[in-house]
């Protein structure tokens, strides 16, 4: 449940033992896709002129998303997904963002379970993406103005095939002793070419409705750049069209043999580890090139490939120190809200913006500062015991968001935010016992992971709160949560 949902609540984890693992992953995916965010947007009336140039619903578009859906496995995928090819609410330069956003986000869920090649076309046919990688609007050369190239690079770079020729287990390629970069800034300028002439759909509405951005960009001729373009040992002929050139474009990147290491590694580190080993990582990888039909890039048997993996199941990682990750702040959030039944009975979410490390998570749904998202994912912490391992999450963990996000939990575990707050009746019956209550959220929430030194520690500070009266029941309650979610054992996902 940790490495495949966003929660793990005794129904929840009853449901995986049914099942099984596999039945599990075969059934998640089998969920229906919900209402598309853009319709709900639309439910609430946002859609309202006087919302143009704001983020109004935005952030609560997110949150009930992820607090609130059934799909769960959907959402923590699609979440991965947004880590993977990223856009951020931190656009400028279009109007109704939070629709373009939307759209963005309902792209990623119905292309979960899909095919990587789907996707690529789909977000590089977004409204979001291309206001966030400056290529909407991008015109072919004329005098000195040449393509924007914003795009065509960060598709190669971060999307696709990553800046050094790869092994199939991820490991770098070296010619003569030094790695070979995968393309060169002549194929960054020519591929660039291709992304021209692309531009929102304005043939219904107008520029005070959010419609030409929440469905895709089109081609507009005069615009497209109809020279010979040759990149990445592709070459595609003068007067190609423009939506013929993406095509050829998006098939080369799908073909070239980065594309599954790079990808399979990201999506192992979303959800399972952050240093997997190369045999996972070639196991992975081997999936995304052929899912055992022919079919490369489809992200449901690479999904169910990095769940199922030997490296993910086997309890022998449990002690081993140098598997697991970090929890993103995102997702501890998550766990609390969907594992104690927070609900907004007016559907309204307002839970924000939680970017600021000092106050709040230190992290937000869809608010990366900048394409290379939250963390890069083969950040390394410098001077750390971790020593040369990948470890992505500890680039936004600092002294200020370690002391912003406990006192952040604090404060929302016994007050809720707004008028939402959580329901913690299953464990009142257990607030005066300290070591029932501490076994339950060790089982719920800690999967169990916490060691004897840290119940007793625990222990002793819940039994100096008196549990004699409710509010001291209460109290007890919400220190324990506290606790078990600020320690060791379950910021690391095992």
């Amino acid at each position: 449940m940790a490495q495949a949902s966003l929660s793990s609540t005794d129904l929840e984890i009853a449901r995986v033992q049914s099942l099984g693992y596999e039945g599990w992953i075969d059934d998640e995916m089998k969920k229906p896709f919900g209402s598309k965010n853009v319709a709900i947007l639309m439910q609430k009336g946002l859609a309202d002129v006087a919302n143009k140039n704001s983020l109004t619903g935005a952030d609560s578009m997110m949150w009930r998303r992820l607090i609130n859906s059934s799909d769960v496995l959907r959402q923590r995928v699609a979440l991965a997904l947004s880590e993977i090819v990223v856009v951020s609410l931190g656009i400028e330069g279009i109007r109704f963002r939070q629709f373009a956003m939307a759209y963005y986000w309902d792209t990623l869920e119905l292309n979960a379970f899909g095919n990587y090649r789907d996707l690529l076309e789909q977000i590089s046919k977004s409204p979001a993406m291309g206001t966030w990688l400056t290529f909407k609007g991008n015109r072919k050369a004329s005098g000195n103005s040449l393509p924007d190239e914003n795009y065509a690079r960060e598709i190669m770079q971060l999307f696709t095939i990553g800046v050094y020729e790869l092994n199939i287990d991820g490991t770098v390629k070296l010619f003569n002793g030094k790695p070979k970069e995968t393309y060169t800034q002549d194929d960054v300028s020519q591929l660039a070419r291709v992304f021209t002439g692309w531009d929102l759909d304005t043939s219904t509405g107008t520029n005070d409705t959010p419609d030409a951005v929440y469905r895709p960009m089109v081609q507009i001729a005069k615009y497209h750049e109809t020279g010979t373009k040759t990149f990445l040992g592709t070459t595609i002929p003068a007067n190609t069209s423009g939506e013929a050139s993406l095509q050829t474009a998006l098939n080369t990147l799908m073909a070239h043999s980065n594309i599954a290491p790079f990808i399979s590694r990201q999506l192992i580190q979303r959800l399972v580890t952050s240093n997997p080993s190369i045999s996972y990582v070639a196991r992975v990888a081997g999936i995304f090139n052929d899912n055992g039909k022919g079919v490369r890039g489809d992200l449901a048997a690479v999904i169910k490939a990095v769940l199922l993996d030997t490296e993910a199941r086997s309890a022998s990682r449990l002690s081993n120190v140098t598997f697991g990750k970090l929890r993103e702040p995102v997702l501890r959030f998550v766990h609390w809200a969907r594992n104690f039944g927070y609900t907004d009975p007016a559907d309204n979410w307002n839970i924000g913006d939680t970017s600021d490390p000092a106050s709040r998570l230190g992290q937000s749904p869809l608010r990366s500062s900048s394409v290379f998202n939250f963390f890069r994912p083969g950040y390394i912490p410098p001077s750390s015991f971790i020593g040369q391992r990948t470890a992505p999450e500890f680039q936004i963990t600092t002294e200020t968001s370690v002391a912003g996000y406990i006192n952040f939990m604090q404060n929302v575990i016994s007050n809720g935010i707004a008028s939402i707050k959580a329901d913690y009746s299953k464990l009142v019956p257990l607030a005066t016992d300290s070591n029932k209550l501490l076994a339950e959220l060790n089982t719920s929430l800690a999967a169990n992971q916490l060691s004897a030194t840290t119940i007793t520690n625990f222990k002793t500070a819940l039994d100096s709160i008196a549990a004699t009266t409710t509010t001291g029941q209460n109290n007890r309650i919400y220190a324990a949560i506290l606790l078990v979610m600020s320690c060791p054992e379950y910021l690391t996902q095992k």
